[in-house]
């Protein structure tokens, strides 16, 4: 058995993800690319990719008995774009506020994935949550100026492990298991 497509994230509170739909679409705007439905909006902690019935099993294991932190507080910052606003492929919202503990946090997953024996991530980590995929690319600085900083804040307290369907209508993410900080 391989379970397919598996990413830990952070996810926001029904309340934050209303709060940040409203202030990128105030009516007037319209966010540029193809936008990540807000359903679907998290902070990838740590993509897995495929993972086999045996690796899935050490890594729920690991992840019940880490010590994944106390809970703390977010605050969304403004919006960026990668690799940069005047040829955006990817629009994102930065962290104003806890940047420091989710980097921590993605630490102490990344331990629990190494212990569990699956391979270590090679690139840093970056807390964003992506809000849309620009292709071909875009000059977005208007966009990012008129949106200003966001300042929408929820506790974090658990990290949630999902499995990602591909599909025609973008993906869909199945809840495997959640960790409470």
């Amino acid at each position: 058995m391989v379970v397919e497509r598996l990413f830990l994230a952070v996810v926001l509170t029904e309340d934050a993800r209303h709060a940040l739909a409203a202030r990128i679409r105030d009516g007037t705007r319209v966010l540029p690319g193809r936008p990540v439905r807000p359903q679907n909006w998290h902070l990838t902690l740590r993509f897995l990719g495929d993972v086999d019935g045996p690796g899935y099993d050490r890594l729920l294991a690991a992840l019940d008995e880490a010590d994944l932190g106390e809970h703390f507080r977010v605050r969304l910052g403004g919006l960026g774009a990668f690799p940069k606003p005047s040829r955006a492929t990817v629009l994102w919202v930065d962290f104003a506020q806890g940047k420091d503990r989710l980097a921590d946090l993605a630490a102490r997953v990344e331990q629990a994935v190494e212990i569990a024996g699956l391979p270590g991530e090679d690139r840093p980590f970056r807390a964003h949550l992506t809000l849309s995929r620009i292709r071909p690319p875009q000059d977005v600085r208007r966009f990012l100026e008129e949106v200003g900083p966001l300042g929408i804040g929820w506790g974090v307290d658990r990290v949630v492990l999902y499995r990602s369907h591909l599909g025609p209508g973008g993906p869909r993410y199945e809840e495997m298991a959640v960790f409470a900080l």
